[in-house]
């Protein structure tokens, strides 16, 4: 009797969950204010977790103000990117104009003579690399290892990659450096204002990378801008004449600059950008170049030649430490800008700093410009400008 009562009252049970079931199927209730019914009844369980699964869907219907907003995100970006632009070009520039200034005082400058070094000039050109290298290694190991955790464990490009740069840009700064005894200012010059257009060849030789014969058009009278505007604000300090392998040098050193740069676009590429940052370039470069340089030092003998000039010109010594640190903030504005703006940009922007270290020259000591001068920057800034202004309409058109 007690099994009887016991299975009628389930089924009393049963009856009310399923009438309340079909109550709450065809009496509409608001779910938003209603509470889930506490119940231990499987029935009553999922009918609550059905309730909560059916909520109105919220579609956001964009108002008259919306339409503005791709826009307004454009711009945004556009001045996100021009502020990473100006950061990039300040750094650069006062660096590099530091670093050029310290470079051509060491290599320039007659200082008391040794025996090893008769004329009074630095003996090692391959030391002034060396000791540039060697900070930039010190500063690399920390910065990554303090960003990753680990000096080489986390880094997702090996160091054999960055091993070709490495070796052209050991040989370019030591080209740079040799040239400086055998070149005229006026080469130099023409030269260095020379490097945009090898670039983009170099591009298209090593990544295939194709530009239009606009950007190869606004590259050369940048160029030919730079040249008029450099050559005609200043005369050379020193008497040094142009002679045949001063010319060889200043080509090396085009040559192996322009390579420089791409390869290490093409690592940045080949990894993702996402996976290379500035300070694991950095440790990559130079963790190879400084074995060059060393090798470089210890076979030519030059290590016990630089010893003594120390010793007898401690001046030159202070030259080349601060020489090296601005070459490291250099080298960590490069990849960066290289990284963010590819390596048209950062050649564009190495070749402009000659006007901008001529102009500060011209206001700080009250040089007077000339006429040929103002032309060559008119051409170049007109050229800077319709750049930007063209890539600020095309991103503009594309949203």
């Amino acid at each position: 009797q007690k099994q009887i009562k016991k299975a009628k009252a389930n089924v009393r049970l049963v009856s009310k969950e399923r009438s309340s079931l079909h109550m709450n199927r065809s009496i509409p209730k608001k779910r938003h204010n209603s509470p889930v019914p506490m119940s231990s009844s499987p029935a009553t369980q999922n009918m609550s977790e059905s309730d909560s699964q059916m909520k109105p869907l919220k579609l956001d219907v964009p108002t008259g103000d919306s339409g503005s907003a791709p826009a307004d995100d454009s711009k945004d970006q556009f001045f996100k990117q021009a502020l990473r632009f100006l950061f990039c070009f300040t750094g650069l520039q006062i660096s590099y104009l530091t670093w050029g200034f310290m470079q051509e005082l060491i290599m320039t400058t007659t200082f008391e003579p040794t025996s090893t070094a008769p004329d009074g000039r630095f003996p090692s050109a391959a030391f002034c690399v060396f000791s540039n290298r060697f900070l930039a290694i010190i500063v690399a190991i920390i910065a990554v290892r303090i960003r990753h955790g680990a000096v080489v464990k986390n880094n997702i490009a090996p160091l054999i990659a960055f091993a070709p740069c490495a070796l052209s840009n050991t040989m370019s700064s030591w080209s740079q450096y040799a040239s400086l005894r055998y070149v005229s200012f006026p080469v130099q010059t023409v030269f260095k204002s020379s490097k945009i257009i090898p670039v983009m060849i170099m591009g298209k030789v090593l990544k295939g990378t194709g530009y239009p014969i606009s950007q190869y058009v606004e590259a050369f009278f940048i160029t030919v801008g730079v040249a008029v505007f450099s050559v005609s604000s200043k005369s050379s300090n020193s008497d040094t004449s142009t002679e045949v392998i001063g010319l060889l040098f200043m080509c090396m050193y085009i040559c192996f600059d322009c390579f420089t740069s791409q390869w290490q676009d093409k690592l940045y590429m080949k990894y993702g950008r996402a996976n290379v940052d500035a300070y694991q370039m950095m440790l990559g470069v130079n963790s190879s170049a400084i074995l060059m340089t060393t090798t470089g030092l210890i076979v030519g003998g030059d290590i016990p030649k630089i010893i003594e000039f120390f010793k007898v010109n401690p001046s030159v010594l202070q030259y080349n430490i601060i020489t090296a640190i601005t070459s490291a903030t250099g080298q960590l504005f490069i990849y960066t800008t290289i990284k963010e703006f590819g390596p048209i940009v950062f050649t564009v922007i190495m070749t402009t700093r000659q006007m901008i270290s001529i102009c500060i020259s011209a206001i700080v000591f009250q040089h007077p410009i000339s006429i040929k001068a103002l032309c060559g920057a008119v051409i170049v800034f007109g050229v800077l400008f319709y750049q930007i202004r063209r890539k600020y309409l095309a991103r503009k058109n594309s949203n």
